[in-house]
């Protein structure tokens, strides 16, 4: 009788290891939506917002990644990415396995999503494992990319005043206006962005050389490599630069501006044929509306549309989180703005859903 019950145990358990599997970070069944590498079976990115989705029938999942330095990751089980997170997990390791999820064995879909910038690290995703069986996952039909500076980042956002210094940890995408509206018309966002950087120059004249004009056509953020091979077309590109132009009041000369916004203008058309791209002025500086509608009609390049956001629309107050940036209630109302635009432009229609 023992031997038959320790027969049954050694068969139950050889099933668990059967049924169990382990697959590389660039398996065909995991999803990234945003700039990626890949390398040696491990996929890797820096920019912000870049998310990868996974699906299992199991009840445990199992990252195995590493980082250069130290990157925050929301993610979401379950459910599609929202402005809660279920969790936030943080990776610091140059070879580390973090248990995403362990639960009831049913069926489950884990959703990432890298909170911090290129500067705070790169992170590589080199498997994943289950004690059940991986399923095939898809990016949703729409795509909107955002090229932007630390508004788009969501620098700041979780502060708890325009007071706060600024924590990495604070740093959230998934409250940006960018997140919004695409919660808002079911599509997927892709972040080309970075804290700082300008058209024609940077935050207090700092590192001239890497404004995202040239950071646009790069893989990576940080890493200076052959130029992106579009791995996916967005439906809509919105760009909202020129905040860090204008910073500690200066102002670029409206020549170089032009120049360098035209040719941003440009490298967005190669890598996305035809698409709407709507171009956003915000209301720091007298002249920036006057320079983005200038910048947009010397480009001559068709479906090209601007507008400048009204003053006044954020308060001084509870609109901002950390170092004057906007939190997710400033955030809210940009994107509250910007949803008629996108509609207008791509024809999608707007529904009586709540913007969250």
């Amino acid at each position: 009788m023992m031997k038959k019950t320790l027969l049954i145990i050694f068969f139950v358990l050889l099933a668990a290891v059967c049924r169990a599997e382990t697959i590389d970070g660039c398996d065909a069944r995991v999803t990234y939506v945003g700039r990626t590498c890949t390398e040696d079976g491990a996929v890797f990115f820096d920019w912000s917002a870049t998310t990868v989705k996974v699906k299992f029938t199991g009840s445990v999942l199992n990252l195995h990644c590493a980082d250069t330095h130290a990157d925050w990751f929301n993610v979401w089980i379950d459910k599609e990415p929202s402005k809660q997170e279920d969790a936030r997990i943080k990776i610091c390791s140059r070879d580390t396995t973090i248990q995403l999820f362990k639960g009831r064995r049913a069926t489950h879909e884990v959703i990432l999503q890298k909170r911090t910038e290129g500067e705070q690290g790169t992170a590589y995703f080199i498997g994943f494992s289950t004690d059940g069986k991986f399923l095939q996952t898809a990016a949703k039909p729409r795509i909107i990319e955002f090229v932007g500076d630390s508004y788009t980042c969501g620098y700041g956002t979780e502060g708890l005043s325009r007071e706060s210094p600024f924590l990495p940890e604070e740093e959230n995408p998934a409250l940006t206006y960018a997140a919004v509206v695409s919660r808002y018309f079911g599509a997927e966002a892709v972040h080309i962005s970075h804290s700082g950087r300008g058209v024609a120059r940077n935050y207090g004249d700092f590192n001239q050389h890497e404004s995202m004009v040239s950071l646009y056509t790069q893989t990576f953020d940080q890493f200076c490599t052959d130029r992106w091979t579009p791995s996916y077309k967005a439906d809509v590109v919105v760009v909202f630069l020129g905040t860090n132009d204008f910073s500690i009041g200066k102002q670029p000369l409206r020549e170089s501006w032009n120049e360098k916004f035209c040719k941003l203008l440009h490298e967005i058309r190669d890598f996305h044929p035809g698409v709407p791209i709507i171009c956003l002025a915000s209301t720091v500086g007298e002249d920036m509306d006057s320079y983005v509608e200038n910048a947009v009609r010397l480009s001559g390049l068709p479906n090209v549309k601007w507008f400048a956001l009204e003053p006044g629309i954020h308060n001084d107050s509870t609109d901002l989180g950390a170092v004057w940036h906007p939190n997710y209630n400033g955030q809210r109302k940009t994107a509250f703005s910007l949803i008629p635009y996108i509609a207008t432009a791509t024809g999608w229609e707007m529904s009586d859903i709540p913007v969250k």
